[in-house]
């Protein structure tokens, strides 16, 4: 594909995971005030949570199905006019029935995004998209970081209803742009033109493997929406102010996306293992820094922990390909992501029951000791790493 028209697909498809990845961290900062409106306890704020989330990871793999019949540009945009339309019909929503129908809308639009936008990268960039595609990754974090400071700041000066429609209305224009940039034969790839394949683990064993990994991967993925379900009330009772919340879940997404890029470079020189463990063990650490400490340095040490809690995902996902079960890549790699979001959809409702127990304090801790308990298992999957050990 012509320079100038693979540098609109990376346009076009970073665009597309800046905003939904966006719309899918400013639900934290409307949780303290849907608590507030509705009189929900931390258990139901993390199901209105998951009803996003579970919307979709469920859907990924149908809406790649789709995208093969109607082309994926079509799909991508017409999931990202339908999340758009959720976040509006959230606005208008007069009860927790119709916010919680509204917020899975979304997510079903959402759906559309990983699978298809990365395979519009990968096709206009082919045996060079390595690159293109860690710049497409970095566009979901920015996305983290802006648009949760944004939509506190609209709060600030505005009902929540009325900011989710201006949110409603950046979507439905991120849908013209990626009608208009992403080339109309982007769809799902099976691999990569001109990509050498991956160096695979013995087959024996490999699909043991796999569900090591996989269980890794759940554990993060929970410990991560877990502890940024506590975050705003943690900050709260710490005396901080709506703005200052936005601003420490900015921090926290920035050292996110720094997170990814060091952590990748740590894994190919210091290896998978000692990575993870380094990851695993710092997120506990941090997490437990930060309910300790007060305000002001809680706050200088929520980039650190962004880095951390994202960080050991950059690992994970580069060794999914070694260790595919039978050398199928491509549904490895669906059954993983699937595995990792339906874990942030759902694990939260059990950190929110801790919170309901025994406080937020003690929800956050329990997201700690998540992250403790994928040390063992990375421990068990070190001997099958093969050439990623």
């Amino acid at each position: 594909m012509p320079r100038r028209e693979a540098r609109r697909a990376l346009a076009g498809a970073g665009l597309a995971h800046a905003l939904h990845d966006g719309y899918a961290d400013l639900i934290y900062v409307l949780l303290p005030l849907w608590q507030a409106e509705f009189g929900l306890g931390y258990g139901a704020l993390a199901a209105l949570r998951g009803l996003y989330s579970a919307a979709m990871a469920g859907l990924q793999i149908a809406a790649g199905r789709l995208a093969e019949r109607c082309g994926g540009r079509r799909v991508l945009a017409a999931g990202t006019a339908l999340a758009a339309l959720g976040y509006a019909l959230a606005g208008l929503s007069g009860g927790l029935l119709g916010l919680g129908a509204a917020l899975a809308l979304a997510g079903a639009g959402s759906s559309a995004q990983h699978p298809l936008a990365a395979a519009a990268v990968a096709r206009a960039y082919g045996a060079a998209a390595r690159g293109p595609l860690g710049a497409y990754n970095f566009a979901g974090d920015l996305g983290k970081a802006a648009l949760p400071a944004l939509t506190a700041l609209l709060l600030v000066r505005m009902p929540w209803r009325e900011a989710l429609w201006l949110l409603a209305l950046a979507g439905l224009a991120t849908a013209l742009a990626v009608r208009a940039l992403v080339p109309a034969g982007a769809g799902p790839v099976a691999a990569a033109e001109g990509r050498a394949p991956p160096a695979a683990a013995p087959a024996r064993g490999r699909g043991a493997a796999f569900a090591l990994l996989l269980g890794i991967g759940v554990l993060d993925s929970s410990v991560r929406a877990g502890f940024l379900l506590f975050l705003p009330f943690l900050l709260a009772a710490k005396g901080a102010g709506l703005p200052l919340v936005g601003l420490a879940l900015t921090l926290t997404f920035l050292g996110g996306a720094a997170g990814k890029f060091a952590c990748g470079w740590l894994a190919a020189r210091l290896g998978v293992l000692a990575t993870v463990l380094a990851t695993e063990l710092g997120t506990a650490a941090a997490i437990l820094a930060v309910l300790a400490l007060p305000p002001a340095p809680a706050l200088a040490a929520l980039p650190l922990l962004g880095a951390l809690l994202n960080g050991t995902s950059s690992v994970l996902y580069g060794t999914v390909p070694e260790l595919a079960p039978a050398g199928r890549i491509e549904r490895a790699f669906a059954l993983f992501y699937t595995g990792t979001i339906g874990s942030s959809a759902l694990s939260p409702v059990l950190y929110g029951v801790i919170g309901d127990l025994a406080g937020p304090a003690w929800g956050a801790a329990a997201a700690a000791g998540a992250a403790l308990l994928a040390c063992p298992l990375a421990l068990l999957l070190a001997p099958r790493l093969g050439a990623a050990r």
